[in-house]
């Protein structure tokens, strides 16, 4: 069977309703309710300039997961968001490789998030990368699946159960177009999906993919090495033959990943706003 046909159609549907299942009655009934302009107007507005407490979920991949010290200097972006919050604010850092928007929620470990969210509380959400792997039917989403899945399970069921889905568009690899001096859009399709169903459902939205690649941009494509897993053999003891990497960060590169997606927050207007650190915000 082609990795279309497992998630296309009504086997799609089914397996969506019975993942909201997994999530209580409650929940899966908010499911098929649409997300009104007012109640996303409601959200933005009067959270502006309130103080939050709480705690941020990150469901992810590789590019944001916490990786033990057997790994540095590989490094993600949610491993470090911690330092751009105050200490209200509590990182819950749910990424693990090799999952795609999809796999996350077959595996349980959307489900897991869910049993523990509770009202106040936010969830990030940055998949792609793995989304785009035409190659692994087990990781493989088409755009238009993974939107659904955006909506369905990520915003529509976070919101059932009092907190904030914020959608993260996926992070820029290091892709550099030489005939334009510029890095190229990594996973188009699904960061224009993200987009979309963030702006469809009123959900706040961190275009890490645009931030990212003007970041990468402004430093070029010698010093976006120093971002990126590019390091010398002997360099590092757990990479004793070195490593040529365009996909994941070092500490450097998921630091200032991090620092990009708190300055984001600190613009969208919720109460998580207020609690990023002066030095992320500027």
């Amino acid at each position: 069977m082609s990795p279309e046909a497992m998630v296309s159609g009504t086997s799609r549907r089914r397996f969506l309703l019975g993942a909201a299942g997994a999530l209580g009655a409650g929940a899966a009934g908010a499911l098929g309710v649409p997300h009104t302009a007012s109640a996303a107007v409601s959200s933005a507005t009067t959270g502006r300039g309130a103080a939050a407490t709480g705690t941020v979920y990150i469901a992810s991949d590789s590019t944001a997961q916490t990786y033990s010290s057997g790994y540095y200097p590989e490094a993600g972006w949610g491993q470090k968001l911690s330092s751009y919050f105050t200490s209200n604010i509590t990182v819950a850092n749910r990424a693990i490789g090799g999952r795609s928007s999809r796999s996350f929620i077959q595996q349980g470990r959307l489900a897991a998030i869910h049993d523990v969210i509770k009202p106040g509380d936010y969830l990030f959400v940055q998949f792609g990368h793995n989304d785009a792997t035409v190659t692994n039917p087990e990781r493989y989403t088409p755009p238009a699946d993974y939107k659904e899945y955006l909506r369905n399970d990520y915003i529509r069921a976070t919101r059932a159960l009092g907190a904030t889905p914020v959608v993260v568009t996926p992070v820029s690899r290091r892709s550099y177009n030489a005939s334009t001096g510029k890095f190229n859009v990594s996973f188009p399709a699904y960061v224009d999906a993200a987009k979309a169903v963030a702006q469809e459902e009123g959900a706040a939205l961190v275009d890490l993919s645009g931030a990212s690649r003007a970041y990468l941009d402004g430093i070029g494509v010698e010093a976006s090495k120093g971002i990126f897993l590019w390091l010398d053999a002997g360099q590092y003891p757990n990479f004793p033959n070195g490593v040529q990497d365009n996909t994941h960060f070092q500490e450097r590169g998921a630091v200032e990943m991090a620092r990009l997606v708190s300055r984001a927050v600190a613009r969208l207007g919720l109460p998580l706003s207020g609690e990023v650190v002066p030095a992320a915000a500027g």
